[in-house]
Formats: structure tokens, sequence, C-alpha cells
């Protein structure tokens, strides 16, 4: 008889604590340390060694996400450190396939190392998965997935693209920052590396910057751990112990998020201030079959491009109160922005676009906050 396997929900409460033990603490401590006690003689396996090899604090929250996403963990300093080890990985001169509008910090990086000849970059789009086969075919070093993407909420078909990767000897990675571990698992179908910007949904309450990897090949782990020390791209204990103590509700917050995303995207759909709604829950979506296959639920990005243009995408962000204008996602409370107000946002991106990182408040007040701006749009 095969023992029972917990659910998510319950890994994201019960992996990373101490054993249970009387008089133990029930939470993993957060150890303020830049050194530990040697052991006698030489180093033995297990060590702990230095403050910037390693942490209790920072091993407590990587065995947490580990165990969701099905690998092993590495914490980051912060998303793009993570970004940046996996990138790392494409030898000098190397060939990358990465989205034409994804993770803005992540397209830069990938222009800046372009720009110094460090790798090369063919860009395509995400949905179309024949483009991303052809990029693939002359060869690459590096496959780089989003989906759905940000902000565009395409929807890649990840086991072909996975499939198509390895196939062309590629490094597969995957950013699955909007989706998390509960709603997608890309090493269960192949991928090498899972990114993460921890700073959202993980830790979930807006009040760090951390990023992570994961990944179930032992040999890349170790180089992205070596990655993490000599680059000094660590996180601090502090934050590690934050994000893992958001990370105990991350299946209720995605639960309820995603919810309020779904409605919220329907009533949308219905609004004549906005001329089209992007979120994979709606049947008409172009990503609504692949993501019902490949996703246990649409996540809680939406975005919306307004009919009035840009001036109406800014007028929507500057005049809700309970929505917060701001550039981050991810957390508790519902935020929003149009996005081509930064000068480095893809071209693809529309100048209407306005994204919504939806939350956990009361569907019925985000509702009626957004509805009561639109309404004067019309």
């Amino acid at each position: 008889m095969h023992p029972h396997e917990p659910a998510p929900a319950t890994v994201a409460v019960t992996a990373g604590r101490p054993p249970a033990a009387p008089n133990a603490p029930l939470n993993a401590p957060l150890v303020l340390t830049s050194t530990y006690v040697a052991s006698p003689g030489s180093t033995r396996p297990g060590d702990l060694g230095y403050g910037r090899w390693t942490n209790p604090t920072w091993e407590a929250f990587e065995a947490a996400l580990g165990a969701l996403e099905g690998g092993a963990a590495l914490l980051f300093g912060s998303g793009m450190a993570a970004v940046a080890a996996v990138l790392d990985q494409v030898p000098y001169g190397g060939r990358v396939v990465a989205p034409v509008a994804a993770y803005n910090g992540t397209l830069t990086l990938l222009g800046e190392l372009a720009g110094r000849d460090r790798l090369r970059v063919d860009w395509v789009g995400m949905a179309d998965t024949d483009v991303v086969r052809a990029a693939l075919e002359p060869g690459a070093d590096l496959l780089w997935l989003e989906t759905p993407t940000n902000p565009l909420l395409e929807v890649a078909d990840l086991p072909a693209l996975v499939e198509a990767g390895r196939a062309a000897g590629a490094l597969v990675a995957v950013d699955n920052t909007f989706s998390t571990p509960l709603v997608q698992r890309p090493l269960d179908h192949g991928a090498d590396v899972v990114v993460h910007s921890v700073t959202k949904y993980l830790a979930g309450h807006s009040d760090v910057v951390l990023g992570a990897t994961v990944t179930a090949d032992a040999a890349l782990g170790e180089r992205l751990h070596r990655h993490r020390t000599v680059h000094g791209s660590i996180p601090g204990p502090a934050e590690a112990w934050l994000a893992l103590r958001g990370l105990r509700t991350l299946h209720l917050r995605v639960q309820r998020a995603g919810e309020n995303a779904a409605e919220l995207a329907r009533r949308l759909s219905a609004h004549p201030a906005v001329s089209r709604v992007r979120h994979p829950s709606l049947p008409a979506d172009p990503g609504h079959e692949r993501a019902a296959a490949q996703m246990r639920g649409f996540g809680a990005i939406v975005a919306v491009e307004l009919a009035g243009g840009p001036d109406a995408a800014e007028t929507l962000a500057d005049r809700t109160r309970l929505w917060v204008h701001a550039t981050s996602l991810g957390g508790v409370e519902s935020t929003l922005e149009r996005r081509r107000r930064h000068a480095t946002e893809p071209l693809a991106v529309p100048e209407s676009l306005v994204r919504l990182s939806v939350g956990v408040e009361d569907v019925e007040d985000l509702w009626a906050d957004l509805s009561a701006v639109l309404d004067t749009l019309t």
C-alpha cells in the first residue's frame, strides 16, 4: 500500500517545519548569523561553513517551496537574482529563445546581455507553438518560458514546448511566478528549472523582495547554488522568515484571489468602457482551453484594454480608491497599473492595457470601486 500523498494545501502548511518534539518550536526559527562554529579538523559533509553559503531559515523556506514544486529550491535575494543565475548557465555566445512580451526585468537583462554579445536572443510569441519550435530548431541553449505571460496573459502549450526545448538540447526554464505551484508545476512536465519572484504570491504580503529557483536536476542545482554563493546574491534571513510565514496561507490566497479574478473578468467583459479582457478563465480567451488542460485554476492576474485608449487607462489607475496604483503584484491587496507607462515595456503591450493584480478582498467591494470609475469613461 502506497503512503498517502498530502495535498498541496497541506504541504504549504506543514513543509519546512522543525521536527515535532515536546518543547520544540513549532515554527522554523529566525537565525541571524554570519558565522557558524566549525567542526574539529577538516570540514565535514553537512557543515554550514559560512553565512554566505547557507542559513537554517533559508533552508526551511527552500524545503517548503521545493516540496510544493517537486524539486530542490534555492532562495535568492530577489527574483532578478534568480533569473540572472539561470541565464548565467547559458554558454558565452549561446542562444536563448524568449517571449517577445514577458516580465520586464527578464527582458531588460536579456537585452543587456545580448548588447554585450554575452548571448543571442530570438524573441517569439509564446502562444504560437509552431513559431517557438521553429526558433528552437537551429539549436538553442535556453528556452525561457512564461505561461501565462506578463502582462498579456498568453498561455503557452507547456508540455509541447518543454518537449521541443529538450529535444533541441536546450535548458528549459519556466517563470512560474503568476501561477505558483498551486496552479501549475512545470517540473512535472519535464522543465529543467522553475523561477519565482518570491516577492509576489509566495510571500504574498508586499513586504519582502526575494527570488527562487527550483530544479529536480542535482547537478544544475549545485551550479545554481555556486552562482548564488560566488555572486553573493543571497537573501536576508528575516526576509526568508517572512516569506515562509506568508507561504503558509498560499493555498487560501491563491484560491480566493483566483475566484475574485474570474468573477471580475466576467463582469469587465460586459462593461462598455472595456474593449478587451485578458484572463484564461473566460471561455472566449485564446488561452482558455490550454489553461484548462494544464493548470489547476486560472490565476489572479487580469489585463483589460480600455476603449478610451491610454488616457482612459491612466484615469482608471489614478481614480480607484480601494485598488492601489502600484507596479508589483501578488499581494493580498488588489493593485493595478497601465504597463506602457514604463518606457522599457515591450511595444507588443497595448498602450491602453491595465494589469490588475486581484487580491483577496470582498469581490463586491472590488467591483464597486472599478465600476465607479469605468462608468465615468463610457
